[in-house]
């Protein structure tokens, strides 16, 4: 990840990756939980449970570049075959986004992969251990 990525947007840019994953997430997880009621075939029953992890794991920001390009995938071919494809395009759309720009800050990725600060001390310091 840290490859992907010199940094993750912190601030502004930050708080509006958060936002696209956040909603895009609870689509794609609302969108699931209403295919599961529905009593579907065992087919569309795994690509429900699919969609629930993908939505899932974006909300953390869980693995967001590829979680975003299977989004994009999935929801391109949704996009296809359901009778409300502005929906689905966008969702493809979000979901390509967040593989090209990353997760922001406030994700697990950031936490994982993100570069860290380390304070060197600098050696002139008095120890009181120290013998004299």
């Amino acid at each position: 990840m840290r490859r992907l990525y010199s940094t993750f947007a912190h601030g502004p840019p930050g708080l509006g990756l958060l936002l696209m994953r956040l909603v895009s997430g609870i689509v794609l997880i609302e969108e699931a939980v209403q295919l599961l009621l529905g009593r579907p075939s065992i087919g569309a029953t795994a690509v429900a449970w699919t969609t629930l992890g993908l939505g899932s794991l974006l909300i953390v920001g869980l693995w967001t570049p590829i979680v975003g390009a299977m989004i994009a995938a999935d929801a391109l071919w949704m996009a296809f075959v359901s009778p409300t494809p502005l929906r689905w395009t966008l969702l493809a759309t979000l979901g390509a986004g967040l593989a090209l720009l990353g997760p922001g800050a406030w994700s697990l990725d950031a936490r994982r992969f993100g570069w860290r600060r380390l304070d060197i001390r600098n050696g002139n310091h008095k120890n009181d251990d120290a013998p004299p």
